[in-house]
């Protein structure tokens, strides 16, 4: 199917068209954010808009609501939503199709809902501007809708305020919303971005359901190929503004007719394959300013310069994100255990030596020695009655030129667990040693890249000088030579030289997470703690970040401690794994082993709510969760 054809052969105007889009263009200012994209969607039908960063799925799904309007972007070709002209439409006639007959959920719902306010006023709020109901009919409703989307005891739920609900909570607090005016069209943008994958699992099963029982039509943006694969009945691929490729998601995803389609798909970390594949990549090094080949990147976008989130709205973007390939060996070396906890694959137990360890992921560099070490360590939070443990006697060790990966739902311990690995959290009992001793009086050997670069650094300051804070606060106060090692690190991850001045709102997603990784750098570890370093980008960002972080390894000898909720990543770039719940590891061992052969119940839980490539398995792997769910 070409772009421009209706998805069931529809005319323009059919009464069975429930979004139809003409020659839609959307600019700010010399940036051409849309270019010429048609596309119908029929009533009842789910399309998936699909692509990396900046390929403007967001713009078009705002366009669809009109809510460009007033903001200075020039619009132009035709939208029909519900059978409104939204480009000709008043303002009240806009107010009444958002939320009455299309509603959106959005990708952050921490910044979508009102913080003062009660979960439930919020969306007996919406109810009541558009139904014009009493209070009591709209607070009825309220928790109506809240039920719905399953939030246990919903009639005390929708009195909490946003920030005591949890992430997968408040999304589902966001759906309730969209849902109250029972509307024909939910635009969902990014729902499920930052979720685990079994709150992931549980939205995207939440959507389907919704969509056989009321009828709905579903267009779903996202740059995860999977969550398309699980959601939709058609995928249109985005790139540069432009259609790429638009049909029927098995036709798609099972034999794209389009390069740049198959590169995204080759992008795509795989749960199912060994990391093998990724291992032994040829480490690609990449000239300052100068992306590397598609191939190199993991299908990376770079044959034409521009990288997998440049652009966009906010504009300023510099360069594409260039890639920087490399790739680990599957060495093994990373000893792990939980104090009454975890089943070990290996009987090692913190500080054991393994004998076989050895061609790890350092390459030429020494494997081995053990670099990082946490003993019986146990977190609290709270006093009193509301105290809990957020990590329950863990104990590790890393090893010189290996990866460890740390996965688990939200609320597990991990982040927690890194912190106390880096120090940035004291360890309520337990202890941390880095290469034997404790970290009184020893320089820092472990650094941290964190999940959000932007709030990581400084808006007011230049990428150069927070990269530059660990050269000074090790006492070094030769501005000439801080300004060459910044200068260095910067060329070093795929960056150039002249970006040191400018300022963090410039960059890209992964390249602002390229300087986290230069920042860690400048400080000379032995370990870096990456705590879900990826989790926000697209699938060709990641693959980037992930092979500047593997060559970095293979160079320097780092050993690396990877956080994150994504396990189909952490299979890719792990030698072993660690999975933790409620604070405790439930297993660990070989990342293969652990992937390939789960003994924890709750391993095998994580690795079904996975969402997969194949449509077909997606819906087997449905009706398995909903069987799961009624026993």
């Amino acid at each position: 199917m070409t772009t421009g054809e209706s998805l069931d052969g529809a005319p323009d105007g059919s009464d069975d068209t429930l979004v139809d889009v003409r020659d839609l263009v959307v600019e700010f200012g010399d940036l051409r954010a849309v270019d010429g994209l048609s596309f119908t969607l029929p009533k009842g039908a789910a399309l998936g808009l699909v692509g990396e960063s900046g390929s403007g799925k967001s713009t078009v799904a705002s366009a669809l609501l009109a809510l460009h309007r007033g903001t200075g972007a020039r619009v132009g070709g035709a939208v029909r939503v519900a059978g409104v002209d939204v480009q000709a439409a008043s303002d009240d006639e806009l107010r009444r199709l958002r939320g009455g007959k299309a509603a959106m959920v959005f990708q952050d719902p921490l910044s979508s809902l009102d913080p003062y306010y009660a979960v439930g006023d919020q969306i007996a709020e919406v109810y009541r501007v558009h139904v014009k109901a009493s209070r009591r009919a709209a607070r009825a409703r309220a928790v109506e809708v809240l039920d719905r989307v399953g939030i246990a005891d919903a009639a005390r739920r929708a009195r909490s305020r946003p920030h005591e609900f949890s992430g997968g909570m408040r999304q589902r607090a966001l759906i309730a919303m969209a849902l109250a005016c029972a509307p024909d069209l939910l635009i969902a943008d990014e729902p499920t971005t930052a979720l685990d994958v079994t709150v992931q699992a549980q939205i995207l099963d939440l959507l389907h359901t919704l969509r056989e029982e009321t009828g709905m039509g579903l267009l779903l943006v996202t740059h995860d190929v999977g969550v398309a694969a699980e959601s939709v009945d058609d995928v249109l691929v985005m790139r540069h503004g432009k259609a790429v490729e638009h049909g029927p998601v098995t036709a798609v995803l099972g034999a794209p007719r389009e390069a740049y389609t198959r590169e995204l798909l080759g992008a795509v970390p795989r749960v199912d394959v060994p990391r093998v594949g990724v291992a032994r990549v040829e480490a690609a090094r990449v000239r300052p300013g100068v992306v590397a080949s598609a191939s190199a990147a993991g299908g990376g976008d770079g044959a034409d310069g521009r990288g997998a989130s440049d652009g966009g709205p906010s504009g300023g973007g510099v360069s594409g994100d260039g890639a920087s390939g490399g790739g680990v060996s599957d060495g093994r070396g990373s000893v792990v255990g939980a104090s009454a906890a975890g089943a070990s694959r290996d009987g090692a137990s913190a500080g054991d030596s393994l004998p076989g360890a050895a061609g790890g992921a350092s390459g030429d560099a020494a494997v081995g020695e053990v670099v990082l070490e946490a003993v019986d360590l146990r977190r609290e939070f709270g006093r009193g009655k509301r105290r809990f443990t957020a990590v329950d006697g863990v104990s590790l060790a890393v090893r010189r030129g290996e990866t460890l990966g740390v996965v688990g739902e939200s609320g597990s311990g991990k982040t927690t667990l890194g912190r106390m690995l880096v120090g940035l959290l004291e360890p309520t009992a337990g202890s941390v040693r880095y290469e034997g001793r404790t970290r009184s009086g020893v320089r820092p050997t472990v650094q941290m890249v964190f999940q959000d670069p932007v709030s990581s650094l400084n808006p007011r300051r230049s990428v150069g000088e927070s990269i530059a804070d660990p050269l000074r606060a090790r006492g070094e106060r030769d501005e000439t030579r801080i300004r060459g090692r910044v200068r260095e690190l910067l060329e070093r991850v795929g960056l150039e030289a002249a970006h040191y001045d400018r300022y963090p709102h410039e960059f890209s997603g992964g390249q602002r997470q390229r300087v986290g990784i230069a920042r860690a750098l400048a400080a000379d570890p032995h370990v870096i703690v990456c705590d879900e370093p990826v989790s926000a980008l697209d699938v060709t960002t990641q693959a980037q970040v992930v092979a500047l972080l593997a060559e970095l390894q293979r160079e320097l000898g780092l050993a690396l401690v990877f956080v994150a909720h994504d396990l189909a990543v952490v299979r890719q770039v792990s030698d072993r794994v660690a999975v933790m719940r409620r604070g405790r590891i439930v297993e660990h061992g070989p990342a293969d082993e652990v992937y390939e052969s789960p003994q924890d119940p709750y391993t095998k839980q994580l690795l079904a709510a996975v969402p997969a490539l194949d449509p077909q398995v997606a819906a087997e792997r449905r009706r398995a969760r909903r069987q799961l769910a009624t026993v």
